[in-house]
């Protein structure tokens, strides 16, 4: 690859750190960059995998260090999401994704839809609906299973959640989720890294970009809470499902 190219990764790597410990979606960034890099469409899904683990990993150690990973049940969540990305990803390879590709910017349209709609979504912890324990069995299977299958709006998702059944503000949400993100990464990953689907060099400059996102990104969900990712958040689910939409029915 050309130096221009390793520097429009790390900006690409940049923006998706920074986007994804805020609101999630940095796929929405890095996975362009990459497939405009030239990789093979596997080889971009794993390398897209390794670098954002990274990222993800330095946004769940800032919100550890700020108290937002002691949500009950969130352990178990961590678990399960690993284990079903992992399987997930290995079914990939064997049944067609057309009718998820049709399927998902509908329901990411929904999720946003009701975060416009509902002006207090998030914004202050609100009354838990399901217990912590069989919310994270049942999404940390299905989110988990979904990341590593498919991915778009894996975030998005754990938020909606989070927020309507589990109560907790977007602050709080956004701990959760990341916590939940990284561990369907990393399950995902490993296949990918078993299949030899990883491009080092391109995953390493990257890596340098996310870090430094995540690290700004997390630092101003810390200091502004739910004010300040609502509106982001917000915005990202609107452009990947108008980005979904374009690609299912181009």
């Amino acid at each position: 690859m050309e130096l221009l190219v390793y520097c429009l990764l790390f900006a690409a790597g940049f923006g998706g750190g920074f986007i994804d410990a805020v609101a999630g979606g940095g796929g929405l960034i890095t996975v362009p960059a990459l497939l405009a890099a030239g990789l093979p469409v596997q080889v971009v899904l794993g390398t897209n995998k390794l670098q954002s683990s990274f990222g993800t990993s330095m946004a769940v150690w800032r919100y550890a260090k700020a108290g937002l990973m002691k949500t009950p049940g969130l352990k178990i969540a961590v678990v399960l999401a690993f284990l079903a990305s992992a399987g997930g990803a290995y079914v990939v390879s064997v049944l067609k994704q057309d009718l998820l590709k049709q399927l998902i910017p509908w329901l990411l349209a929904t999720v946003a839809v009701y975060t416009a709609l509902n002006r207090k979504f998030g914004i202050q912890a609100g009354e838990r609906k399901m217990s912590p324990v069989l919310f994270a069995v049942i999404f940390g299977i299905a989110l988990g299973f979904y990341d590593g299958f498919f991915g778009p709006g894996t975030g998005s998702f754990w938020t909606l959640a989070i927020v309507a059944l589990l109560g907790l503000d977007l602050k709080g949400a956004t701990g959760y989720t990341k916590a939940a993100n990284l561990a369907s990464n990393v399950g995902a990953l490993c296949i990918f890294l078993q299949k030899g689907s990883v491009h080092y060099g391109a995953a390493a400059v990257m890596i340098g970009g996310q870090l430094i996102g995540a690290r700004l990104g997390s630092g101003m969900v810390i200091r502004k809470g739910a004010g300040f990712i609502r509106p982001v958040f917000l915005t990202v689910v609107f452009a990947m499902t108008v980005k979904l939409l374009w690609e299912a029915w181009k």
